[in-house]
């Protein structure tokens, strides 16, 4: 007598059919839930991305027109300062003036009288 193979049932092919295609809807399930996460992940990165470069774009137009008011009042500040500086300068000059000439012509008339 030789080995005889043995014969599956009907009903042993039908299970083996519905454990494979129980195995391929989880594995269908899985692929999907990992493809769901990873663009979940993609779409909140690339949102937290584009919000940093948004507040950093903010911040810098904030400080680059914050530095130039500054400077612009600055300047503004020291000329003012030179005008007033300037103006002081020539109204003691022309008082220096005034006060030396009106004592020379008070000296001269004293002097020829």
């Amino acid at each position: 007598m030789g080995l005889s193979r043995p014969s599956l049932s009907v009903e042993v092919v039908v299970e083996v059919v519905v454990a494979v295609v129980e195995v391929v809807v989880v594995i269908e399930v899985v692929v999907v839930v990992v493809v769901v996460v990873v663009v979940v992940v993609v779409v909140v990165v690339v949102v937290v991305v584009v919000i940093v470069v948004v507040v950093v774009v903010v911040v810098v137009v904030v400080v680059v027109v914050v530095v130039v008011v500054v400077v612009v009042v600055v300047v503004l500040v020291v000329v003012v300062v030179v005008v007033v500086v300037v103006v002081v300068v020539v109204v003691v000059v022309v008082v220096v003036v005034v006060v030396v000439v009106v004592v020379v012509v008070v000296v001269v008339v004293v002097v020829v009288v």
